[in-house]
């Protein structure tokens, strides 16, 4: 009987230990993402299951040009793929199918390059905001079915799950990306 309760004892803590283990990995490290949706295409697809880092946006500031993963503000149950655009403080401008900025470098506006989009994309829309602290303004690279801060706004900071990292599927795209 002693031995089946040490047996019993051991297969606990194995379990124990494995479930800790996945759920400090999940919670602080990395995170799974299947893109559903074609609003990031050719970038990303929808299928396509992404590993998130969690880790890099807690030692710095999110970049133009990330692919994040993050909350939808209006209902944070929902999580969304987006590209960012623009930075806090910044002024963002969308109109004539362009993009533009307005910071402290370019105070008169500059086009920012977006080699990711497909050539020949135009970015619609009619869009003047300036980003206050803490807050993003994202865009999807296919512009044209793209459900982002065009349509409803900045994103808050305490939004972002995290970058993306790893394409793992379809295994013929496996792509890790550095930034």
């Amino acid at each position: 009987m002693k031995s089946f309760l040490l047996a019993v004892w051991e297969v606990a803590e194995v379990v124990l230990v494995a479930v800790v283990t996945v759920f400090f990995i999940r919670t602080f490290l990395i995170q799974p993402f299947l893109v559903s949706g074609a609003s990031m295409e050719p970038t990303f697809s929808s299928g396509d299951y992404l590993l998130i880092d969690e880790i890099t946006y807690r030692f710095r500031e999110p970049e133009r040009g990330e692919p994040v993963v993050f909350r939808y503000p209006q209902n944070p149950s929902t999580f969304y793929i987006k590209r960012i655009i623009g930075l806090p403080g910044e002024r963002v401008v969308v109109k004539d199918g362009r993009v533009l900025i307005y910071n402290q470098q370019f105070p008169e506006g500059a086009k920012i390059e977006q080699d990711y989009l497909t050539p020949g994309v135009r970015t619609t829309g009619n869009v003047d905001v300036t980003l206050s602290e803490n807050n993003f303004f994202v865009l999807g690279d296919n512009r044209n079915y793209s459900f982002d801060s065009r349509s409803w706004g900045t994103l808050p900071r305490k939004n972002i799950t995290g970058l993306v990292r790893l394409r793992l599927l379809p295994i013929s795209q496996v792509q890790a990306f550095s930034y």
